[in-house]
């Protein structure tokens, strides 16, 4: 019996498996750690009997985000300002704890790669749970935000929501042309269908950093497009999910495993 899992769909691609075997190993902690392909019709029941069969702790990826929100009976600030949900712990008593670690292992990933300062003009690309996990922790960092989305109104609701704690806008994709941002971020789940979002070249120069949510082996499709228009500094989410992982094993067991070692372990091959 695993006492800790990723749910998801698709999951198959996920790396996290490693990254908590790659914890435990660092820690000394006992860390059992699966993933679960979870159907979009039945994710709370398979989520309540995890835990009522042992689980004591969840990681929560697309598309569940904001439905493990719904389904908590307690959550950090952190998730109650996302209104999203990546991490699940499961108090004696029975209860859930939800939390969303997304924006601290984003804000540490682009520091680590120094891609993100102060003042910086940010677009992000996307407005569901992810989106939602990394908006107030760019706010809080002094960003400007524009968002966009396929459907516009999605990324005006989060404006509205946000609006009173930052500079934050939204603006159409078809209207997104002028190349006037210092940091472009992914966070849709186009990458899972090899997809890039339809975005026009004329955002991109060499002066634009590119940073995808999503993370694969080599180039996602976004960051290949991005190098195609000529962006030069570029990079995928998987120093952003071995943070976001991290700050979930801390949740857990109280501890902070070492993240830059992990992450270089997963980039040269020795997992």
């Amino acid at each position: 019996m695993d006492n800790f899992a990723v749910f998801g769909n698709p999951i198959k691609h996920s790396r996290s498996p490693q990254i908590h075997a790659l914890f435990a190993a660092e820690t000394g902690i006992s860390h059992s750690y699966a993933q679960v392909l979870t159907s979009l019709e039945n994710f709370e029941q398979m989520l309540r009997q995890f835990f009522n069969t042992g689980g004591l702790g969840a990681n929560i990826t697309m598309p569940f985000k904001e439905r493990a929100f719904a389904l908590c009976d307690h959550l950090t600030e952190r998730a109650v300002m996302s209104r999203a949900v990546n991490t699940v712990k499961k108090y004696p008593d029975g209860s859930l704890l939800g939390d969303n670690t997304d924006g601290i292992g984003l804000i540490s990933d682009l520091q680590r790669l120094d891609l993100l300062f102060q003042e910086n003009r940010v677009l992000i690309v996307g407005a569901g749970g992810a989106a939602r996990g990394v908006i107030l922790p760019l706010l809080s960092f002094g960003c400007r935000l524009v968002l966009t989305n396929r459907t516009f109104s999605r990324a005006q609701e989060l404006v509205s929501f946000y609006r009173h704690l930052g500079d934050i806008s939204a603006v159409p994709l078809d209207k997104l042309a002028s190349a006037d941002y210092d940091l472009i971020i992914n966070a849709t789940s186009l990458g899972v269908h090899g997809k890039a979002p339809a975005l026009q070249g004329s955002l991109i120069t060499p002066a634009v950093s590119c940073y995808d949510m999503f993370y694969q082996d080599g180039d996602t499709p976004f960051i290949s497009w991005c190098r195609q228009q000529g962006a030069k500094r570029c990079a995928g989410g998987l120093g952003m999910l071995v943070g976001q992982a991290a700050y979930a094993f801390l949740l857990w067991h109280g501890v902070l495993p070492p993240i830059l070692s992990v992450l270089e372990q997963l980039c040269s091959g020795q997992t």
